[in-house]
């Protein structure tokens, strides 16, 4: 058997280096965990060569008293806990005192601290874990760090190092996510005599995320600040419109302290499941206050993995934290007309005229200018006549009820416009014919083989050429006045028309919306297809299910039965790890029930609330999608207004399925400063 040996100090120091020091990142990290834990206001960080060569860390916290300064490096010592109970309840960043003695065990460090009362200040240096200097200095109060020459002594770590540009990518990467967990911090960064961030330290998250990401990032964010259960999740969080490629712009904190939570990721992606568009994450910025001894943070060297004593608490706080958020802060689409910038002024040649094609090319220098050239000013040609075939509020007489035994249509007889009522009527309008034939803005419902409805509209139909004269469908230079309904809201809604048979224009108020029918009757439907599933219809199995689960999914099923059971489901524990299934939703008569139910438990054990499973989730989508109305389909004005009031009834249809707008909408006020009607 080999001979068990006592490691000397100079070896095991460096093993417990490695664990906390990876790269000069690491080392930014434990330093400003300190400053904060110092009570810093304001932090500065510099370096070089990507912090390996150079790297200091400022701020102006509580600094150490000169007692104090030698043990700060020794290992395990540490000022934040003193007693076993206080691992339970840690509220500080920093706790096992592993930091200024692993960094000073692979580097060369410089210390410069002052307390608040002290006249002068400590000047400490210490060189691979042996002490140099120890003496008095004059120093503003807080702690100035200086690494100098990181892994000097252990050149194997420095070959895994990456280029500096790379290592300094990291450094700030490390004191963005700093400053996003602490707000009412100024902190800085240089890198290479040049400043790269700077947060204002007003204490608003909002100005830090502006500061460091941008006004673009800072513009798409809804406001986040839910509690449930004593855990409050508060922050931001992209809207869908915002989505980014990728998760890196999801940022989360457990009591101010940035860590890697999968549970929270996830609960993220189902808040916002069926509103962001496909291969889209949303971002966030969201901290989760949670009680001290409820969290578990001692799990990783590093401190950025920790453990919940409840998970599914923490995923429903942050669930419903962001739906919420959506329900509050995510508005309608909307885009503004950005003014044109005013074209350079073109002289014009005295005697002679410039066509208009080359003052545009002399002012955009599309091409080179050309010596002017006399032409005779070009007069406006008048436009024909155009006749135009329209509908009308009234229905012209003219329009002929073709009552047929099986099915009902109507169809106009102008040549010009033959629009056929489609499923979508049927579907969706539920007023009578009679309605629409007197002029109001009903939607037509459509009833096959009904006697009562043929005898009203040929009632409707008589009384009203007796009531009135014809009116024409044919307008020379006139344009009828589109349709004006009233919404719920009592504001009038005019559909102006149809773009390309497939964006309904409207005027709603003060607005100009515009609105894709294909994406809003899919949401539509959609919701109302997962509505019905949810409804609890159950329909009882002739030979009931038997299915094995493993352990945790046994215990998920069994922790949740009554959300199955509003869901559709009759489920009964059968004893040793087995469930069985009853009865099931409706939707599911001819699906692989032991199957769909092995995936529900398998998404609630990671905590999950769905209970759709995704290839239900698919079919929903996909049936929705094929019920709908398509682009390029024809729709008449009584179905386009019937379609704008829906939409503009739910304030939650926002997005089709797949996550694209449904409707957006342009202000009176941004048309007006486009055309230059505001002062």
């Amino acid at each position: 058997m080999p001979k068990i040996n006592v490691l000397p100090k100079e070896i095991y120091s460096l093993i417990a280096a490695g664990e906390v020091v990876e790269r000069p990142s690491s080392v930014v990290k434990e330093m400003l965990e300190n400053s904060i834990d110092a009570g810093a206001k304001r932090v500065t960080v510099e370096i070089r060569s990507g912090g390996v060569a150079f790297l200091r860390v400022t701020d102006d916290g509580c600094g150490i008293a000169p007692e104090d300064v030698e043990n700060a490096f020794v290992s395990h010592a540490t000022s934040k806990i003193s007693k076993q109970a206080d691992l339970d309840a840690i509220a500080t960043l920093g706790f096992r005192g592993e930091a200024l003695a692993s960094v000073a065990a692979v580097s060369r460090i410089e210390m410069l601290t002052r307390v608040h009362d002290a006249d002068f200040g400590t000047r400490y240096v210490i060189e691979c874990g042996e002490e140099k200097t120890k003496e008095e200095s004059g120093c503003p109060v807080g702690t100035t760090i200086i690494v100098r020459d990181l892994f000097c002594n252990t050149p194997a770590r420095m070959k895994f190092l990456k280029k500096d540009t790379t290592e300094g990518n990291y450094v700030a990467d490390v004191v963005t996510k700093t400053a996003l967990s602490h707000p009412e911090i100024s902190f800085r960064l240089i890198r290479d005599g040049k400043e790269t961030v700077q947060t204002p330290g007003s204490g608003k998250l909002y100005d830090t995320v502006y500061a460091l990401f941008g006004r673009d990032f800072a513009e798409g964010l809804a406001v986040c600040d839910y509690e449930l259960d004593g855990i409050r999740v508060k922050g931001f969080i992209t809207k869908p419109l915002f989505g980014r490629p990728n998760r890196n712009m999801q940022y989360f904190y457990v009591n101010q302290r940035y860590v890697r939570i999968p549970t929270a990721a996830a609960a993220l992606d189902e808040a916002f499941k069926n509103n962001i568009m496909v291969g889209k994450f949303p971002g966030a910025v969201l901290n989760i206050d949670i009680a001290p001894g409820s969290v578990d943070v001692n799990v990783h060297p590093a401190k950025t993995e920790i453990r919940f004593s409840n998970d599914r608490r923490v995923f429903e706080s942050v669930y419903y934290a962001a739906k919420s958020a959506l329900a509050k802060g995510d508005t309608r689409p909307s885009f503004s007309v950005n003014k044109q910038t005013p074209r350079p002024a073109v002289a014009q040649t005295q005697g002679s005229q410039i066509s208009f094609k080359q003052q545009m090319e002399s002012a955009w220098g599309n091409k080179p200018s050309q010596p002017a050239v006399e032409q005779p000013v070009e007069q406006p040609v008048k436009p024909p006549k155009i006749t135009y075939a329209v509908p009308v509020s009234q229905p012209p007489v003219s329009s002929v009820i073709d009552v047929v035994e099986d099915s009902v249509a109507i169809t106009e007889k102008t040549d010009e416009m033959k629009p056929v009522v489609t499923g979508f009527v049927a579907s969706v309008m539920k007023k009578s014919l009679a309605e629409t034939l007197q002029g109001q803005a009903a939607p037509v419902f459509l009833q096959d083989s009904a006697p009562s409805f043929v005898e009203t509209a040929k009632k409707v139909l008589e009384e009203q050429k007796q009531s009135q004269n014809l009116a024409p469908t044919v307008y020379e230079e006139k344009i009828e006045e589109p349709q004006v309904v009233k919404t719920e809201s009592e504001i009038p809604l005019r559909i102006v028309g149809e773009l390309f048979k497939t964006y309904i224009l409207a005027e709603y108020g003060d607005k100009f919306i515009i609105c894709d029918k294909h994406a809003a009757h899919e949401r539509i439907l959609f919701e109302k297809i997962k509505k019905n599933a949810q409804t609890g219809n159950t329909q009882m199995l002739l030979v009931p299910v038997r299915i094995a689960l493993s352990a945790g999914e046994y215990d998920a099923v069994l922790e949740n039965l009554l959300l199955f059971e509003k869901a559709g489901y009759m489920i009964e524990d059968f004893g040793v790890g087995c469930v069985i299934v009853r009865g099931a939703p409706l939707e599911l008569a001819n699906a692989d029930i032991a199957s769909l139910v092995c995936e529900l438990a398998g998404e609630l054990k990671k905590g999950k609330l769905s209970m759709i499973p995704e290839r239900l989730d698919w079919l929903y989508h996909n049936t929705a999608c094929r019920a709908a109305i398509k682009a390029g389909d024809s729709t008449n004005p009584v179905e386009q207004a019937e379609l704008i009031r829906m939409v503009l009834a739910d304030d939650n249809i926002r997005y089709c399925p797949h996550g694209r707008p449904v409707l957006t909408e342009i202000t009176r006020y941004e048309l007006e400063k486009q055309f230059g009607r505001l002062g």
